[in-house]
């Protein structure tokens, strides 16, 4: 008879006020996107779509089909919901205008 290793890994998301970190065992084979699956985290939080949603590997980019080691930690990122660049932009612009009216007082 035959015996699966297994191997321990995390599944981590955040919210704005909430971290979610859940380990799990799966098989030593397990990819990605099954282990998201096996820790049920989808059922808990139904805002999360891993056909769109990107997913990485201690803050690393990686494919829902990639191979897992041991402790690993998954991580599934929320869509942005301001671009950083414009939202340096926008900043920048509110100090300079800031700047030009202490400058006419």
């Amino acid at each position: 008879m035959a015996t699966t290793n297994h191997i321990t890994v995390e599944v981590a998301y955040a919210l704005p006020n909430e971290q979610v970190i859940l380990s799990l065992e799966v098989p030593s084979d397990c990819v990605v996107e099954d282990a998201i699956k096996r820790s049920g985290i989808l059922e808990n939080y139904p805002q999360i779509d891993i056909s769109t949603d990107k997913v990485g590997i201690f803050g690393k980019m990686c494919k829902l089909n990639s191979s897992l080691r041991d402790k690993d930690r998954i991580e599934i990122y929320r869509k942005l919901i301001a671009d950083p660049k414009e939202s340096r932009r926008q900043k920048a612009e509110i100090e300079r205008k800031k700047a030009l009216q202490n400058n006419a007082k």
